[in-house]
């Protein structure tokens, strides 16, 4: 009959086994606390249409008038 001897088993290396499982287990954890957080971060951020982009570039002087009535007549067009 086997009796249960660490030494014995793994020729003494078993708790590198035993030290990688627990590394795998808290990197795991730490790994989906780190997704978590970075999708709630850009899950709440208003979406902004085409319209209300093409006004800021307008207002920001980007664009010229001529520019902005044709591109503004392109997304109504679409």
């Amino acid at each position: 009959m086997h009796n249960f001897n660490s030494n014995y088993d793994y020729f003494g290396w078993g708790w590198i086994l035993w030290f990688g499982f627990i590394f795998l287990v808290f990197s795991s954890f730490g790994n989906w606390g780190y997704a978590y957080r970075a999708h709630r971060k850009f899950d709440g951020l208003p979406r902004k249409d085409a319209a209300s982009i093409l006004n800021e570039r307008y207002a920001a002087g980007e664009l010229t008038r001529a520019q902005y009535l044709e591109l503004k007549s392109d997304i109504a067009a679409k």
